[in-house]
């Protein structure tokens, strides 16, 4: 005959064990998602840090022109005539 407390704890041992898979697949997707994002952040960190090192090296370039005099810092603002010459 049919043993409807045998089948009630088989059912309840499945969910555990259900659980404890689907508990284990979780924590191995957020590791992973938390490791890609690590990745990612040292990724822009080190593109920043270039960045910064090129804006200084322009910034330093432009410097050495002001101080050559080869360059002024009103040789650096557009001309009132170069808007003008754009809308013809």
């Amino acid at each position: 005959m049919f043993d409807s407390s045998a089948l009630a704890d088989e059912l309840q041992a499945l969910k555990g064990d259900v659980s404890s898979l689907l508990n284990t697949a979780g924590k191995g997707l957020l590791d992973a998602s938390k490791n890609r994002t690590e990745a990612l952040a040292d990724q822009i960190k080190a593109a920043l840090n270039d960045l910064g090192e090129t804006f200084s090296e322009q910034e330093d370039q432009v410097q050495n022109l002001i101080s050559e005099r080869r360059l002024s810092p009103r040789s650096l603002r557009p001309s009132p005539l170069a808007s003008l010459s754009g809308s013809c």
